[in-house]
Order: C-alpha cells, then sequence, then structure tokens
C-alpha cells in the first residue's frame, strides 16, 4: 500500500489508500479526518477533485462524539448500525503521539479481528503517506484551519514544529496555541537528538505582525544555534544577540528546557517568563527557578543555566502569560492540572488551552500557549511509542 501511494501525487495518494481499502475490504467508502489546529475538530477530506482549497474547511466539532472518543482513547471504534446497515469503523491516524487525524470505514459486515488489524495497520500506514507528503501540497494545511487565518497567525503557525506532539521512549511531550483575537506572538518548539529532548516556549511583546516577526527572529536564533549544536547557553545568548541586532527595541521573553536522554539531567533557561509548574503524587508545585532579562533587553547581560527537579512520572507544565490573563483567573490552572493528569499530554494540553479560551467567552487578549511535558525516566525503554497509548509499562497510565 505504501508503495502504490507513494507512486501517486501528493494529493492522490489519499484516493490510493481509499480505492484499496474499498477493493480490498468491500468497504462501501473510505474518509479520511484530519484534525484542525486547535483539536476541537476534525474536516473531512474527500477525493482530490472535490477539494475546494479556496472555500473554508467544513468542521465537524468533536466534543460528545466518537471521533473525539477515538482520538482520545487511540483505540478503534466499531459502530453495528443496525441490521440491513452497513458498520461504521474509526481508526486513529497517529505517528508518536501526533495524533493527526481519523479513518473512517463503513462496511458490509462487522469485522473479525484479522480485518481489524489491517484498518489499524493502514491507518498507521497513513500517517507516515501525510507527512511524508504534506511539505508538497496545501490540502493539508488547508483542512486543518477551519478560519482563514491572519498574515500573523500564518508567520505564528509556520513557526510551530510539524508535529504538535511526540512519544518517545522515555517521555511524552505536547504542545497546544490558541491566538488571540490580535495575535500575542508566543511559539513552542521541540527537537530530539540522539542524546537530549529540548524544548522552548517564548512570548514576544505586542500583536499582530510586529509580534510575530519578533517571534521570528528568536525562534530562528535558537534553531539556528540549536542546529549548529550550540549548548543551552549559547542558545539563550543567540536569541539575545539577534533581539539586540535586529529586534527594533522590542523583546521577547522565554523559557529553555534541555534533558538528557544519557542520564536525565536536565539543564533550563529563563528569560523574563513565567514559572513552570510540575505535578507529581497528585500535588500541583510551580517550579521557581532564577529569572533573568528577556531576550532582546538591553543593556548585554548573561543568562543562568539552572537544573530542574524532575523524576519519572512527573508532568512539567510550561506556559506563556496568556494563560494567566485576567479573564483566565476563573479557571483553576492546577486544578484543571491535577484532573487532566490521566490523560496524553497532546489532550491535558488541549483541555487547558480550551478551559482559558471558555473562560475569556471565545476571546482571548493574549495569546495561551501550553506544552506538556510526561518525564517516564530512562527504564522505560521497551515502551510501545508508537500511537502513545499502548504502553508496555503497566504503571503508566494509559491514555
Amino acid at each position: 500500500m505504501l508503495e502504490a501511494a507513494e507512486a501517486a501525487s501528493p494529493v492522490e495518494s489519499l484516493d490510493v489508500v481509499a480505492r484499496i481499502l474499498k477493493e480490498r475490504l468491500g468497504a462501501a467508502s473510505v474518509s479520511f479526518l484530519i484534525t484542525d489546529f486547535t483539536g476541537s475538530s476534525v474536516v473531512r477530506l474527500g477525493a482530490a477533485g472535490s477539494v475546494e482549497t479556496a472555500e473554508p474547511a467544513r468542521r465537524i466539532g468533536l466534543r460528545n462524539t466518537m471521533y473525539d472518543d477515538v482520538i482520545r482513547s487511540q483505540q478503534p471504534s466499531v459502530q453495528d448500525l443496525g441490521p440491513g446497515e452497513l458498520v461504521q469503523v474509526i481508526a486513529p491516524v497517529t505517528n508518536r503521539g501526533d495524533a493527526i487525524g481519523l479513518l473512517e470505514l463503513f462496511l458490509p459486515a462487522v469485522p473479525d479481528g484479522e480485518v481489524m488489524r489491517e484498518i489499524g495497520e493502514t491507518a498507521h500506514a497513513l500517517a507516515y503517506i501525510v507527512i511524508a507528503n504534506r511539505s508538497f501540497t496545501d490540502v493539508y494545511q488547508w483542512g486543518r484551519r477551519t478560519t482563514p487565518l491572519s498574515l500573523a497567525a500564518e508567520i505564528q503557525h509556520r513557526l510551530l514544529p510539524a508535529s504538535l506532539a511526540c512519544e518517545a521512549a522515555q517521555f511524552a511531550v505536547a504542545g497546544a496555541l490558541e491566538p488571540a483575537d490580535h495575535v500575542g506572538g508566543d511559539t513552542f518548539d521541540y527537537v530530539i537528538d540522539r542524546h537530549t529532548v529540548q524544548m522552548s516556549v517564548t512570548d514576544a511583546m505586542g500583536h499582530d505582525v510586529d509580534a510575530a516577526l519578533l517571534a521570528t527572529l528568536v525562534v530562528g536564533a535558537l534553531r539556528r544555534a540549536r542546529r549548529a549544536g550550540a549548548d543551552l547557553l549559547e542558545q539563550a545568548r543567540q536569541a539575545d544577540l539577534a533581539m539586540r541586532e535586529h529586534g527594533r527595541s522590542g523583546y521577547v521573553t522565554g523559557q529553555l528546557l534541555r534533558i538528557s536522554l544519557l542520564d536525565g539531567s536536565s539543564e533550563f533557561i529563563n528569560a523574563g517568563h513565567p514559572w513552570p509548574l510540575r505535578i507529581r503524587d497528585g500535588q500541583v508545585t510551580q517550579i521557581a527557578p532564577k529569572v533573568d532579562l528577556p531576550f532582546g533587553v538591553l543593556p548585554a547581560h548573561t543568562y543562568r543555566v539552572q537544573s530542574l527537579d524532575l523524576r519519572p512520572g512527573d508532568r512539567l507544565v510550561m506556559l506563556t502569560d496568556g494563560m494567566l490573563e485576567r479573564n483566565a483567573t476563573t479557571a483553576d490552572l492546577s486544578d484543571l492540572i491535577i484532573r487532566t493528569r490521566e490523560l496524553h499530554p497532546r489532550e491535558a494540553a488541549r483541555t487547558l488551552i480550551g478551559a482559558i479560551v471558555e473562560a475569556g467567552n471565545g476571546h482571548l487578549e493574549d495569546d495561551a500557549t501550553v506544552m506538556c511535558l510526561d518525564w517516564h525516566g530512562l527504564a522505560h525503554s521497551q515502551r510501545d511509542a508508537a500511537t502513545g497509548a499502548d504502553l508496555t509499562d503497566a504503571s503508566q497510565p494509559e491514555t
């Protein structure tokens, strides 16, 4: 199947998968539903000729639906619609914890175990097909945006990692961002190297395109330094230098975190940013590291590399001040973090953001951004990280 899909164009590859499933399983219809940027809805991508990217995508709200149950549980659903009716099968399309979307089929009969295995394998292969093809076409971007983006929001989204979540043996990480009515310049980023996982959360001053351009400077400087092999201190120094040389008197707050996958040690820099939160043994604690000046604030200064106390089983939550705005005070973050502890980081991050949006009656004065990191430790190398739900370590909650 992968070979046939790879031979097709980036858009037609979805049609190839659908045609193969219809031929092999007798499916009456096959659909791919892609999750939108917010994770609150899915958009059905039809045949290549039916996708009109000039029109807004028609979304299907996830709340209280079977689609939502499948995404959250990462378990397929089989619904027998009654005598003489087709059987609906929904399977998660996920790669390393990144819930890309759903595969939906309508079959003539209830599938047996072998058919379900084939559907599951196809859904997993479809995740790779989407990842391989999304850089060549705007169709997937079209499906993920249920409302047109402003120029500032377009710039902001291009600064985010290609996958908003990642599952590995030692950790799981996910981020979520809800732009304000006037984009405030928030970003988050992560990368996994051979021996480290690195994360950053940044917040540029101001709004709209000016804030997005400041965010671009900092994210670009951090990535450039990181990809050149620079340590955390040098990454912070280059971000600060880029802001002072090109930031037009603006500034950006941020947090940088680097965790060794060899010994579990951590390095952390806080550049004028809200302190992170950690949940351990059911208790939420605000970690209070030393705070240095934001990137771009004169005069030139140095940054202090600190360590964070992270133990297996901890969840670390890094956020921006949009999560703490006046309108967000009705949302008890500590209580929300506790109540979402059993959820995968991607679902926890979305739930936290959703609560802040609801507290603001759908309108935010500042961007709201959150990153959730579950640290499993170095003794969990046998965990199955394919979907982020099938854990071989029984001490970890299934999500």
